[in-house]
Protein backbone atom coordinates (compact mmCIF):
# COMPACT_ATOMS: atom_id res chain seq x y z
CA UNK A 1 0.00 0.00 0.00
CA UNK A 2 1.32 3.04 -1.14
CA UNK A 3 1.19 6.34 1.04
CA UNK A 4 0.04 9.95 0.03
CA UNK A 5 2.37 12.82 0.59
CA UNK A 6 -0.14 13.90 3.20
CA UNK A 7 -0.32 10.95 5.16
CA UNK A 8 3.52 10.59 4.95
CA UNK A 9 3.42 13.57 6.68
CA UNK A 10 1.05 13.64 9.43
CA UNK A 11 3.08 10.11 10.05
CA UNK A 12 6.52 11.73 10.35
CA UNK A 13 4.41 14.33 12.42
CA UNK A 14 3.58 12.09 14.89
CA UNK A 15 6.97 10.70 15.46
CA UNK A 16 8.32 13.03 15.97
CA UNK A 17 5.75 14.36 18.82
CA UNK A 18 6.39 11.29 20.40
CA UNK A 19 9.75 11.42 20.26
CA UNK A 20 9.77 15.02 21.81
CA UNK A 21 7.51 13.54 24.38
CA UNK A 22 10.19 10.81 25.11
CA UNK A 23 13.01 12.83 25.43
CA UNK A 24 11.19 15.15 28.04
CA UNK A 25 10.20 12.52 30.15
CA UNK A 26 13.50 11.51 30.33
CA UNK A 27 14.48 14.66 31.22
CA UNK A 28 11.73 14.97 33.97
CA UNK A 29 13.62 11.99 35.13
CA UNK A 30 16.89 13.43 35.49
CA UNK A 31 16.24 16.63 37.01
CA UNK A 32 14.23 14.72 39.71
CA UNK A 33 17.22 12.70 40.25
CA UNK A 34 19.34 15.37 40.58
CA UNK A 35 18.69 18.07 42.04
CA UNK A 36 19.79 21.65 40.91
CA UNK A 37 21.97 22.99 43.89
CA UNK A 38 23.51 20.48 45.51
CA UNK A 39 24.06 21.08 49.36
CA UNK A 40 26.94 22.69 50.70
CA UNK A 41 29.02 20.02 52.82
CA UNK A 42 30.68 21.58 56.59
CA UNK A 43 31.83 19.81 58.88
CA UNK A 44 30.07 19.47 62.21
CA UNK A 45 31.38 21.61 64.93
CA UNK A 46 32.94 20.66 68.06
CA UNK A 47 35.85 23.19 69.40
CA UNK A 48 35.36 25.68 72.16
CA UNK A 49 37.10 28.79 70.45
CA UNK A 50 38.02 29.87 66.94
CA UNK A 51 38.61 27.63 64.17
CA UNK A 52 36.10 24.76 65.39
CA UNK A 53 34.96 23.39 61.77
CA UNK A 54 38.31 21.91 60.86
CA UNK A 55 36.97 19.27 63.48
CA UNK A 56 34.24 16.95 63.34
CA UNK A 57 32.84 13.30 64.65
CA UNK A 58 35.15 11.46 62.39
CA UNK A 59 38.28 13.50 62.85
CA UNK A 60 41.26 11.46 64.38
CA UNK A 61 43.72 13.16 66.39
CA UNK A 62 47.28 11.80 66.23
CA UNK A 63 48.39 12.54 69.85
CA UNK A 64 46.01 14.42 72.70
CA UNK A 65 42.17 14.35 72.47
CA UNK A 66 41.32 17.51 69.76
CA UNK A 67 39.57 19.26 72.55
CA UNK A 68 43.25 19.56 74.28
CA UNK A 69 44.41 20.74 70.74
CA UNK A 70 41.73 23.61 71.14
CA UNK A 71 41.71 24.38 75.13
CA UNK A 72 45.94 25.49 74.02
CA UNK A 73 44.99 27.60 71.17
CA UNK A 74 47.80 25.96 68.99
CA UNK A 75 46.08 26.79 66.12
CA UNK A 76 45.67 30.70 66.78
CA UNK A 77 47.31 32.43 64.45
CA UNK A 78 47.89 36.55 64.35
CA UNK A 79 45.82 39.05 62.85
CA UNK A 80 49.32 39.29 59.92
CA UNK A 81 50.71 36.57 57.98
CA UNK A 82 53.58 35.97 55.50
CA UNK A 83 53.19 34.59 52.30
CA UNK A 84 55.64 31.74 53.02
CA UNK A 85 53.16 30.55 56.07
CA UNK A 86 49.67 30.53 54.11
CA UNK A 87 50.20 26.60 53.05
CA UNK A 88 49.86 26.22 56.62
CA UNK A 89 46.71 28.43 56.99
CA UNK A 90 42.89 26.72 57.52
CA UNK A 91 41.17 29.97 57.03
CA UNK A 92 41.16 33.54 58.05
CA UNK A 93 38.45 34.98 59.64
CA UNK A 94 36.24 37.97 58.99
CA UNK A 95 38.58 40.07 61.33
CA UNK A 96 41.53 38.84 59.55
CA UNK A 97 42.44 36.62 62.31
CA UNK A 98 44.40 33.51 60.78
CA UNK A 99 43.62 29.82 61.52
CA UNK A 100 46.08 27.36 61.23
CA UNK A 101 45.53 23.83 59.96
CA UNK A 102 45.35 21.69 62.55
CA UNK A 103 46.22 18.59 60.17
CA UNK A 104 48.80 20.03 59.29
CA UNK A 105 50.51 21.12 62.44
CA UNK A 106 50.03 17.35 63.37
CA UNK A 107 51.86 15.97 60.42
CA UNK A 108 54.50 18.56 60.56
CA UNK A 109 55.11 17.68 64.34
CA UNK A 110 54.81 13.62 63.38
CA UNK A 111 57.42 14.07 60.80
CA UNK A 112 60.00 15.76 63.32
CA UNK A 113 58.94 13.08 65.67
CA UNK A 114 60.52 10.55 63.14
CA UNK A 115 63.14 12.91 62.04
CA UNK A 116 64.39 13.18 65.80
CA UNK A 117 64.73 10.03 66.90
CA UNK A 118 67.48 9.18 64.74
CA UNK A 119 69.46 11.10 66.98
CA UNK A 120 71.18 10.52 70.71
CA UNK A 121 69.07 12.67 73.03
CA UNK A 122 72.02 14.30 73.89
CA UNK A 123 72.56 15.45 70.54
CA UNK A 124 69.75 17.16 70.48
CA UNK A 125 69.54 20.82 71.59
CA UNK A 126 66.11 23.21 72.06
CA UNK A 127 65.95 27.07 73.07
CA UNK A 128 63.46 29.56 73.95
CA UNK A 129 64.83 33.19 74.78
CA UNK A 130 61.06 33.76 75.23
CA UNK A 131 59.74 33.19 79.11
CA UNK A 132 56.67 31.21 77.66
CA UNK A 133 59.12 28.87 76.48
CA UNK A 134 61.39 28.59 78.98
CA UNK A 135 59.48 25.36 81.47
CA UNK A 136 58.66 23.90 78.16
CA UNK A 137 62.17 23.15 77.08
CA UNK A 138 63.42 22.43 80.47
CA UNK A 139 60.93 19.50 80.75
CA UNK A 140 61.90 18.30 77.60
CA UNK A 141 65.56 17.86 79.14
CA UNK A 142 64.47 16.58 81.65
CA UNK A 143 61.53 13.66 80.02
CA UNK A 144 64.30 12.76 77.29
CA UNK A 145 68.02 13.82 78.46
CA UNK A 146 67.86 16.66 75.23
CA UNK A 147 70.26 19.68 75.87
CA UNK A 148 68.27 22.82 76.67
CA UNK A 149 69.07 26.53 76.82
CA UNK A 150 66.50 28.88 78.43
CA UNK A 151 66.69 32.48 78.91
CA UNK A 152 69.59 34.44 76.83
CA UNK A 153 71.87 32.00 74.26
CA UNK A 154 75.32 33.01 74.89
CA UNK A 155 76.84 33.84 72.02
CA UNK A 156 79.78 30.96 70.71
CA UNK A 157 78.01 28.26 72.60
CA UNK A 158 77.66 26.57 69.38
CA UNK A 159 80.73 28.68 67.30
CA UNK A 160 83.70 28.94 69.62
CA UNK A 161 85.30 25.82 71.17
CA UNK A 162 87.35 28.14 73.34
CA UNK A 163 83.82 28.92 75.08
CA UNK A 164 83.41 27.28 78.38
CA UNK A 165 79.88 26.04 77.65
CA UNK A 166 80.60 24.89 74.04
CA UNK A 167 78.22 22.66 72.76
CA UNK A 168 77.97 20.70 69.72
CA UNK A 169 74.54 19.89 69.04
CA UNK A 170 73.87 17.66 65.73
CA UNK A 171 70.14 19.37 65.33
CA UNK A 172 68.40 23.09 66.79
CA UNK A 173 65.22 23.08 68.34
CA UNK A 174 64.04 27.06 68.46
CA UNK A 175 60.84 28.33 69.89
CA UNK A 176 60.51 31.43 67.85
CA UNK A 177 62.69 32.77 64.56
CA UNK A 178 63.47 35.78 65.92
CA UNK A 179 64.23 36.12 69.62
CA UNK A 180 66.33 32.69 69.18
CA UNK A 181 68.23 33.88 66.05
CA UNK A 182 71.48 34.05 68.32
CA UNK A 183 71.26 30.14 68.96
CA UNK A 184 70.03 29.70 64.69
CA UNK A 185 72.60 31.74 63.41
CA UNK A 186 75.17 29.73 64.98
CA UNK A 187 73.42 26.65 64.21
CA UNK A 188 73.60 27.75 60.59
CA UNK A 189 77.00 28.37 60.52
CA UNK A 190 78.12 25.03 61.78
CA UNK A 191 75.76 23.44 58.72
CA UNK A 192 73.18 22.01 61.83
CA UNK A 193 69.86 21.55 61.12
CA UNK A 194 67.41 24.15 62.44
CA UNK A 195 63.45 23.10 63.64
CA UNK A 196 61.78 26.32 64.77
CA UNK A 197 57.85 26.64 65.75
CA UNK A 198 56.62 29.59 63.36
CA UNK A 199 53.53 31.78 63.61
CA UNK A 200 51.65 32.96 60.85
CA UNK A 201 54.12 36.13 60.67
CA UNK A 202 57.00 34.73 61.37
CA UNK A 203 59.81 34.73 58.72
CA UNK A 204 61.47 31.66 59.00
CA UNK A 205 65.19 32.83 57.70
CA UNK A 206 67.99 29.99 58.14
CA UNK A 207 65.14 27.54 59.18
CA UNK A 208 65.13 23.85 58.19
CA UNK A 209 61.93 23.22 58.91
CA UNK A 210 59.18 25.08 60.12
CA UNK A 211 56.49 23.97 62.72
CA UNK A 212 53.35 26.29 62.21
CA UNK A 213 51.91 27.01 65.64
CA UNK A 214 50.86 29.84 67.93
CA UNK A 215 54.65 30.10 69.62
CA UNK A 216 53.36 33.14 71.65
CA UNK A 217 51.23 31.69 74.05
CA UNK A 218 52.45 29.33 76.62
CA UNK A 219 50.09 26.57 76.73
CA UNK A 220 50.58 25.90 72.89
CA UNK A 221 54.00 25.43 73.38
CA UNK A 222 54.05 23.73 76.30
CA UNK A 223 51.36 21.08 74.30
CA UNK A 224 53.85 20.96 71.91
CA UNK A 225 56.57 20.16 73.87
CA UNK A 226 54.44 17.82 75.55
CA UNK A 227 53.44 16.08 72.62
CA UNK A 228 57.22 16.54 71.55
CA UNK A 229 58.71 14.91 74.27
CA UNK A 230 56.22 11.41 74.84
CA UNK A 231 55.73 10.58 71.49
CA UNK A 232 60.03 10.56 71.24
CA UNK A 233 60.03 8.39 73.87
CA UNK A 234 57.59 6.15 72.06
CA UNK A 235 59.38 5.89 69.33
CA UNK A 236 62.75 5.49 70.60
CA UNK A 237 60.86 2.86 73.07
CA UNK A 238 61.94 4.18 76.04
CA UNK A 239 58.34 3.88 76.89
CA UNK A 240 55.45 1.64 75.83
CA UNK A 241 52.94 3.76 75.69
CA UNK A 242 51.09 6.87 76.86
CA UNK A 243 50.76 5.66 80.56
CA UNK A 244 54.91 5.07 81.33
CA UNK A 245 55.10 8.61 80.69
CA UNK A 246 56.09 10.08 83.77
CA UNK A 247 55.19 14.20 82.74
CA UNK A 248 51.79 15.98 83.29
CA UNK A 249 51.33 18.64 80.46
CA UNK A 250 51.12 21.04 83.21
CA UNK A 251 54.61 20.23 84.31
CA UNK A 252 55.61 21.86 81.09
CA UNK A 253 53.69 25.25 81.17
CA UNK A 254 54.73 28.60 82.45
CA UNK A 255 52.32 29.81 84.94
CA UNK A 256 50.96 32.76 83.65
CA UNK A 257 52.77 35.05 87.08
CA UNK A 258 56.26 33.52 85.84
CA UNK A 259 55.87 34.88 82.32
CA UNK A 260 55.36 38.68 83.48
CA UNK A 261 57.95 38.22 85.83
Amino acid sequence: MVMSDKEDAKTTKSDAEDKTKSISSKKEIVEKKTPKTLPEKTPKETAIKEGEGQMNEKTKTLFVNQDIYLASGIYIGMSRKLKIMMPFIYKIRADGLCIFDLKKIEERIQMIIKWLSRYKPNEILAVSRKKNGHKAVATLGKATGAKTVYGRFMPGMLSNPAYREYFEPKILIACDPYGDKQAIEEAYKINIPVVCLCDTYNFPRLVDFVIPLNNKGRKSIALFFYILAKELLKENKTIKGDAEFKFSLEDFEMSAEDTKL
